[in-house]
């Protein structure tokens, strides 16, 4: 048996995932903290019990039982993407650190390759969020970030074997010093190896085959922050990742290689309330068929600038407070791609923002944001946003949140749609919407120490030129004029805990109505009022748990609905639902934590088919170990809470 180690073992924090937005109370705003700006919007923090237990895991596979994220799958350890509240794979912005990791020349992030181990803290807004975070945030963004160490010197080393021969490696460190009467230290040090050699015992489920995949991923995490007791902060971030792929790797003349690179460095420096950032990323895509000796190659280099300050007043006179956070980024991409119609392509972008976060009392929060973005042979629209949230209700045991937001949204078309010989278009327009959402969120505590948490909301979202590959034209891409997205979303939780025992439940649904308003030629009036393709118009999640001592039982229910596949919605992917349960146990030994967790993934061994029509695998499972070695107070992880 395989045994893995990692460093997340000593986390504390709540038992299970928030599943309404975040209350934020007055706070003194340091650094890019996006979500303190985003009144209005809806916003959902996972927290560190679930990432610990999700650690052996890709980003999707957390995100589709905890949030109403629906997302397509070709497989294990293949193309993952996001369908954000009936939007496409490219209007979902992904935040490292503050930094929009996107592929520039996709637009979008295979989330197959992002595991759940590389980041510390995991944040979900909903809804067209461009006025803060830029580019890409048409319907929604995810945000990962890097935290400091607090006082806590670990190591961890941590290990999964599964079934079809798959199996995954993780070592990690975290580390805290007081370097002086001024300075401290703190950082993260991680590894990860997962390799998927997907053997599965039969080639078809039910005469539909399955597609046979090999991938290997890897990656190299380092944080450290430099804190000095006169409000300084120097922190540098490294994430290095490496992933390949092979599909059909016994078919030597029809098999297919994917490698991807991402080199991410980041150096942030703070004093006081003015913040500066610099950034290099580089992202490389090689891809190869038959032999793999002819490999495309393309390589983009983004180098970011970004300075912003911090202003605060307190008008103790009126009982409120005013937040602003003004800033300025620069951004330079150097490009090369084989099937560019010229050899080097550069591109500079720059974005003038003003956030600003107004706490009018205790129950009234304002938020108006500006920005403008500038590209090279572009002109992005402005974009503002204004949200609102006011407390009805403000008691102890109960309280209600009444919020809405009314925003612009843009998107700067890939390199790809711009620059591809021949299906490129060098006259493709930005992307620019309006998306307007309103909202409830209750919370309620009962005199025998339960808590319910729910939170309802409904949103609408029209994008014009929305950019699609025509095949029509033979896939060439072009505007198509308008879509609208529009949709309800539901999220319910409970919690109570029984002395020794805790148990808890959370509950998503949403209803997602996406469809194209205007043709844009005249072979698609046909297709006006559908359902856009891959979009399911319904999707829940179920997550259950019971906890006693130190032993947890997770039972979890994901359910996809019917997802068309044609533009005429006359061919569709039948709806499924999957079942998967988690028992866990840690034992405290001395200094050493270990925890064991077993898996079965979907239960029922329920037959389903991906986006390119091939059957998913069948029933499975899992087992992992993790052993953590503390210096500090003898304490369980994750399941004390």
């Amino acid at each position: 048996m395989f045994v893995t180690l990692t460093a997340s073992a000593l986390l504390s924090g709540n038992s299970y995932a928030q599943t309404d937005s975040v209350s934020l109370e007055p706070v003194n705003i340091k650094g890019f903290v996006p979500e303190k700006f985003m009144s209005g919007l809806k916003i959902q923090q996972i927290d560190s019990a679930t990432l610990y237990t999700y650690k052996f895991q890709n980003i999707s596979e957390l995100l589709s039982v905890f949030t109403p994220i629906a997302f397509n799958k070709y497989g294990p350890g293949q193309l993952t993407t996001a369908f954000f509240r009936g939007t496409s794979a490219n209007h979902t912005a992904v935040l490292w650190n503050g930094l929009n990791i996107n592929s520039p020349i996709l637009g979008q992030t295979d989330f197959s390759t992002i595991p759940v181990a590389g980041f510390d803290a995991l944040s979900v807004q909903f809804g067209s969020a461009s006025s803060i975070v830029g580019t890409d945030a048409v319907g929604g963004s995810i945000l990962l970030s890097s935290i400091p160490q607090n006082q806590t010197n670990e190591a961890s080393v941590a290990g999964q074997i599964e079934s079809f021969d798959n199996y995954q490696m993780q070592l990690a460190a975290r580390y805290h010093s007081v370097l002086n009467e001024k300075w401290s230290i703190s950082g993260k040090t991680s590894g990860y190896f997962n390799r998927m050699n997907n053997h599965f015992p039969y080639r078809e489920r039910r005469e539909y085959a399955l597609l046979p995949a090999e991938a290997d991923q890897k990656g190299l995490i380092q944080d450290i922050f430099l804190t000095s007791k006169n409000d300084q902060e120097i922190s540098a971030h490294v994430w290095l990742t490496g992933n390949k792929l092979v599909t059909s790797p016994a078919n030597l003349a029809g098999r297919e290689l994917t490698l991807t690179e991402a080199y991410r460095t980041m150096l942030r420096y703070r004093i006081r309330d003015l913040t500066l950032r610099t950034a290099w990323v580089r992202d490389v895509i090689d891809y190869a068929k038959g032999d793999f000796k002819n490999v495309d190659h393309a390589v983009t280099d983004k180098f970011s600038t970004r300075a912003e300050q911090d202003f605060t007043w307190n008008l103790n006179n009126l009982g409120s407070n005013i937040y602003v956070k003004a800033g300025a980024e620069w951004t330079h991409y150097r490009t090369s791609v084989a099937g560019y119609e010229k050899p080097l392509i550069t591109e500079d972008r720059a974005d003038i923002y003003l956030l600003t976060r107004w706490q009018a009392n205790r129950r009234l929060v304002v938020s108006l944001n500006l920005r403008q973005a500038l590209v090279t042979g572009y002109n992005p629209p402005f974009t503002p946003s204004i949200g609102s949230e006011y407390q009805l209700f403000q008691r102890n045991s109960y309280q209600l949140k009444l919020k809405g937001s009314l925003a612009r949204s843009y998107r700067v078309p890939t390199l790809n749609e711009r620059y591809w010989a021949i299906l490129g278009n060098p006259d493709i327009k930005p992307e620019s919407g309006w998306n307007k959402e309103i909202g409830l969120e209750q919370s309620l505590k009962s005199t025998f120490g339960d808590v319910f948490t729910a939170s309802i909301t409904g949103y609408h979202n029209r994008v014009k030129d929305w950019t699609y590959w025509n095949p029509m034209k033979n896939y060439r891409v072009e505007n198509l004029q308008q879509v609208l997205a529009r949709g309800l979303e539901l999220q319910l939780s409970w919690r109570r805990d029984f002395g020794a025992a805790k148990s808890g439940l959370n509950f998503n649904y949403a209803w997602n109505k996406s469809v194209q308003e205007k043709a844009y030629d005249a072979y698609s009036v046909d297709v006006i009022g559908k359902q856009l393709r891959f979009v399911p118009l319904h999707s829940a999640g179920l997550n259950t748990f019971f906890q006693y001592k130190n032993m947890r039982l997770t039972a979890q229910v994901q359910s996809v609905g019917k997802r068309y596949i044609t533009f005429d919605n006359s061919t569709f992917l039948k709806e499924y639902a999957l079942v998967h349960l988690i028992g866990e146990v840690t034992i405290p030994l001395s200094a050493v934590y270990l925890r064991v967790q077993g898996q079965i993934n979907n239960v029922s061994n329920t037959f389903y088919l991906n986006t390119q029509n091939n059957a998913m695998p069948g029933r499975s499972f899992a087992i992992n170990m993790v052993a953590a070695f503390r210096k500090g107070p003898k304490r369980l992880p994750i399941l004390e809470n």
